[in-house]
């Protein structure tokens, strides 16, 4: 059986992770995404580092369930053969720096004229208008802005910090995806398209605010300095590794002191209750680390899981791999790459029972489906032979 998105047609102008995470996440439910790329070279995460046989892993993290179709958008071929696929689709996406998609006359505008009831979603760094609107971006630059790096050091007076993993592209994708299933909802039921705009800033500032953003919730006339929930990580040190520990409810506090055997703690002043609990997080958290060093993970793990306290292992992302949890829920399979061969990937994160997804495929070499792109889009095998010669001499 098919997918949920089945029969969506989606074209994908964009590249790197923020857009192409998105189309990935359609295409795995379903949805034909043909992505547009430059002949030479193609997508610039083609180009980075690990590698088999001439595929990088991320970009094949990105882009499977894809097709590739190969044309530069600088030549009015090009730009012919994007709209002539538009007409044809649900759906266009892309991620190019504001104006320049207009300027190559593939703007909302341009592509409304021929399909008007396409789904439109732009995705920008900073957003489409403003001071920052055309300057270049990358994900550090966001996490500064959006305050993401101070909300990571803990405190506003903290050196900032950033997440070691790209948190806007990758969030800026979910929220893309999301955001054109909505419209294409609305498309079904109205008969409209409509144009959908979201920026990297947008999508993490609003990403924040709901656990992040509370001395700011409020509206008065000073804002607080924003403290630190805690300096303390809520990871902790055993004799032979680390395990993490997170308490919040007084029965799990009160399961907590069981566990470590500490029971003076229920007594103490500064831990009473959870609004001092938090108040006093340094000296509780300072505390429960000083008893977890005694022991190792297995011996501590055992006795909180045994109190029903909440906790877990850290692991390196080698040992999660083939943590027994992780096996249950099948999260990593692993499938053949005609070229790069065996390739392990996390599968989609959610799992459609009634409408499963048949068929696993791949990232596409660059171009490999142009052919047969053009031959559905009726192009006759003169047109497709002089295009390609276009194409591979300028």
């Amino acid at each position: 059986m098919p997918g949920p998105l089945h029969g969506i047609r989606i074209v994908d102008l964009t590249t790197v992770v923020s857009g192409p995470l998105a189309t990935m996440m359609l295409a795995d439910q379903g949805a034909e995404v043909i992505k547009i790329e430059n002949p030479k070279g193609g997508d610039f995460t083609r180009q980075v580092s690990n590698r088999s046989n001439g595929f990088s892993a991320s970009f094949l993290n990105n882009n499977r369930n894809k097709k590739s179709v190969a044309v530069d958008l600088k030549t009015p071929e090009g730009v012919e053969l994007v709209k002539r696929l538009v007409a044809t689709a649900d759906a266009v996406v892309q991620n190019f720096r504001p104006g320049a998609v207009e300027r190559l006359g593939l703007g909302y505008e341009d592509l409304k004229k021929v399909n008007p009831a396409i789904v439109y979603c732009s995705i920008s760094g900073f957003g489409a208008r403003g001071p920052y609107a055309e300057r270049p971006v990358y994900d550090p630059l966001i996490q500064a802005l959006s305050g993401l790096t101070t909300v990571q050091a803990g405190s506003d007076g903290e050196r900032p910090r950033l997440v070691r993993t790209i948190v806007p592209d990758k969030v800026t994708g979910l929220t893309a995806a999301q955001a054109i299933t909505s419209a294409l909802l609305a498309k079904e039921r109205t008969g409209e398209g409509q144009y959908v705009e979201l920026s990297m800033l947008d999508s993490v500032i609003a990403f924040l605010w709901h656990s992040d953003m509370g001395s700011q919730t409020f509206v008065k006339e000073d804002i607080p300095q924003s403290k630190a929930q805690s300096f303390i990580d809520l990871i902790y040190e055993t004799t032979d590794g680390y395990i993490s520990v997170a308490v919040q409810t007084d029965k799990q506090w009160r399961a907590l002191i069981r566990a470590l055997g500490t029971p003076e703690w229920l007594d103490d002043p500064r831990f009473r209750t959870a609004a001092l609990r938090q108040t006093n997080i340094d000296d509780r958290l300072a505390l429960t680390q000083s008893v977890l060093k005694t022991g190792s993970s297995a011996h501590w793990l055992a006795r909180l899981e045994a109190e029903d306290v909440p906790c877990a292992p850290v692991l390196t992302r080698s040992e999660m791999i083939g943590h027994p949890q992780v096996a249950a829920n099948e999260i990593v399979e692993v499938t053949d790459h005609p070229v790069a061969g065996p390739v392990r990937q996390a599968r989609p994160a959610a799992r459609f029972f009634g409408t499963p997804l048949d068929a696993r495929e791949g990232g596409s070499a660059l171009g490999a489906d142009t052919y047969a792109i053009m031959r559905d889009l009726k192009y006759t095998e003169e047109e497709i032979s002089a295009f390609t010669t276009v194409s591979t001499s300028r």
